[in-house]
């Protein structure tokens, strides 16, 4: 449900909420993960992976461009708006090279060590 569902006007009785915050990376990627699977037509997401990994990869290079340059000279929410695009294009291409973000998660924890 979205919004409170206890009585207390919490989201839940059992003091969590229900805002994805980190948890939707996981969201995104499976989704991405079944776009890969299923390939249905008319889905931008379907048509990066049947352009194969050199275009994925050049997307994440422009998104990452783009990521810099708002970060440099732009606004805080053109900034957010192209990181927000790296991440996606990011996802689609590990998804396609067989890995998960979470793996990316698992190697920062270890560097974190």
């Amino acid at each position: 449900p979205v919004g409170p569902t206890c009585h207390k006007g919490t989201d839940t009785c059992f003091g969590t909420s229900n805002d994805f915050g980190v948890e939707f990376f996981r969201y995104l990627q499976d989704f991405i993960s079944r776009r890969h699977e299923e390939m249905p037509e008319g889905s931008y997401t379907t048509s990066l992976f049947k352009s194969g990994v050199n275009r994925m990869a050049q997307k994440v290079g422009e998104e990452a461009v783009e990521t810099v340059i708002e970060a440099t000279n732009g606004t805080d929410d053109r900034l957010i708006y192209e990181a927000s695009d790296l991440i996606y294009h990011l996802i689609v291409l590990l998804t396609s090279k067989g890995h998960r973000i979470e793996e990316l998660a698992d190697e920062l924890i270890k560097r974190h060590k």
